[in-house]
């Protein structure tokens, strides 16, 4: 099975009479920014600033499923609130459909090594834990430390740029091997996203 990062295939264009946002680029942007903003609303603990539009968009979550909602966080920078929420939704997406992650996190655990400030006090979520954490963070019902929930998605994304590099050194095919090399250069650069992403939530600067 070929393993790459992209815009999931299923995805259609979002309907512009669904959120806001509709062709214009910059109004997209703003509408990434804002569905990110609502989504975490109680992570915030703050009221939502329009009650209207967050029912709207848990009846699309829904109706369409979260994808049509991640469309808006794909071109995201990697350094704001959408991109975070689009890197999470990846991971979640891997664990949801890929087969062969959850060999690649037990090659990965025993070798990864996380630093504290990312892993705290726990061990690295495993796959399970990862999309049940995703799950809430993408419906909108997310109540916990959003800091530390993005820094526990950093720590599995390390484990599994490990566990990749150490499955391409057991692959007899070079294809193959190559593949999940890059893909280990690619849950690294989403590990390190996410744990910068993490301390910029931390001081407030994550918008």
């Amino acid at each position: 099975m070929t393993r790459r990062f992209h815009r999931p295939a299923h995805l259609d264009p979002l309907k512009a009479d669904e959120l806001p946002g509709g062709a214009d680029p910059a109004t997209r942007k703003e509408a990434a920014h804002e569905t990110a903003r609502i989504l975490l609303s109680r992570a915030r603990a703050e009221a939502p600033t329009d009650p209207a539009l967050l029912a709207r968009l848990r009846a699309l979550v829904e109706t369409e499923g979260v994808e049509t909602l991640a469309q808006l966080w794909a071109d995201a920078p990697a350094d704001s609130l959408p991109g975070a929420l689009w890197r999470v939704y990846l991971l979640r997406e891997h664990v949801r459909v890929d087969p062969t992650l959850a060999d690649r996190y037990r090659l990965g655990a025993p070798l990864a090594e996380v630093p504290d400030a990312i892993a705290g006090a726990a061990p690295p979520p495993g796959p399970a834990e990862l999309r049940a954490l995703a799950d809430a963070i993408l419906t909108g019902v997310f109540t916990g430390d959003f800091g530390l929930a993005l820094n526990r998605a950093s720590a599995f994304a390390r484990v599994l740029a490990v566990g990749s590099a150490a499955d391409a050194n057991l692959l007899d095919s070079e294809e193959a091997a190559a593949r999940d090399t890059r893909e280990a250069a690619r849950f690294l650069t989403m590990s390190d996203d996410l744990a910068k992403a993490a301390a910029s939530w931390k001081v407030g600067t994550l918008d």
